[in-house]
């Protein structure tokens, strides 16, 4: 087995491993480790490529040595789409990797591409988990650790309200988290979620699908009628339930699978594997089938087919909801 790269301040890892889905977090762990070679060299070079589509040729170039052994980082975005000549060639190069150039090597975390993220493994001198958090108390510790790095305060409860205004999206979370703190002061209460958001939940297309899905007609029309007020396009709402159908279709011959086996079987994230699983086990053949055309008829006339798109969705819903129950 070849040795681990070292690690000293002149001398950051010859590899860093970055692996998973979450964008928010392979950006920070792509950022440290152009921050460490830039403290080193403030001037040192950073490429990002994407893999897919990437010869032997152009990576050899990449990471062939400078004329005046200038410092690099080269960031391969989607490891898991290289090609085995890639793959083979970027470990060739690892086995004595040059000492001024840093690579960044970020995987999705899924399926595709695990034999070669299992040999990058022992040739990395850093691995960075981006997969990001998957329950509600894991957002929410999320959230609080933000807060915190923006210099305040954030209690269970205003954490609660503010995950309900803003979401999920880690970014949107850290964004909204470090702006309170410069507005409040540092103590975020459940007063300055309200007085800044005013308790308005989540309105995605996804947000609805989930109500719609599960087959609560009142909450999704409610999202749905706040999306319309704040411009939300009519078609992320088709696309929203379509997506979630399609995956129910997926997972459905798999349903006695626990939800890490199915997320390895698909290629998926653990928290999408189980929350498809979870939808899918509510719902029958006949209904899925009534949904899809539901969805399909809605999604054409949201693109030009019906002179009133908002009655479209609402119908769409409805009709998904109805069919959520059909046996």
């Amino acid at each position: 087995m070849p040795p681990k790269p070292t690690t000293s301040p002149e001398r950051p890892p010859a590899l860093t491993l970055v692996v998973g889905a979450e964008e928010l977090l392979v950006s920070r762990a792509v950022v440290a480790v152009v921050a460490a070679v830039r403290a080193v060299e403030a001037d040192a070079d950073v490429r990002a490529v994407e893999v897919a589509g990437l010869e032997p040729g152009d990576l050899a170039t990449l990471l062939s040595p400078s004329l005046f052994g200038d410092r690099r980082v080269i960031v391969l975005q989607g490891v898991e789409d290289a090609d085995q000549a890639v793959a083979d060639a970027l470990l060739s190069y690892l086995a004595d990797p040059l000492p001024e150039v840093a690579v960044v090597a970020v995987h999705s975390g899924g399926a595709k591409g695990r034999k070669l993220l299992d040999r990058l493994g022992p040739r990395a001198g850093d691995r960075v988990d981006c997969q990001g958090p998957r329950t509600a108390r894991a957002r929410r510790d999320f959230l609080a650790m933000e807060v915190r790095r923006a210099g305040g305060r954030i209690d269970t409860e205003a954490a609660d309200l503010l995950l309900q205004a803003v979401g999920n999206d880690l970014r949107a979370l850290a964004t909204a988290g470090a702006q309170l703190v410069a507005d409040t002061g540092g103590q975020v209460d459940a007063a300055a979620i309200a007085r800044y958001y005013r308790g308005r939940p989540e309105t995605t297309g996804f947000a609805v699908a989930d109500r719609a899905m599960a087959g609560d007609a009142a909450g999704a029309l409610e999202l749905f009628r706040w999306g319309q007020s704040v411009n939300v396009a009519p078609v992320l709402f088709t696309s929203g339930l379509a997506g979630a159908l399609r995956s129910v279709v997926q997972v459905a011959p798999y349903l006695r699978d626990r939800p890490a086996d199915l997320a390895r079987r698909l290629g998926w994230p653990t928290w999408r594997a189980d929350k498809a699983l979870r939808q899918a086990r509510s719902w029958h053949p006949e209904g899925i089938a009534t949904a899809v055309l539901a969805v399909a008829a809605a999604d054409a006339e949201v693109k030009g087919g019906a002179a009133d798109p908002a009655y479209a969705v609402e119908r769409m819903l409805l009709a998904v909801v109805a069919a959520q129950t059909q046996r």
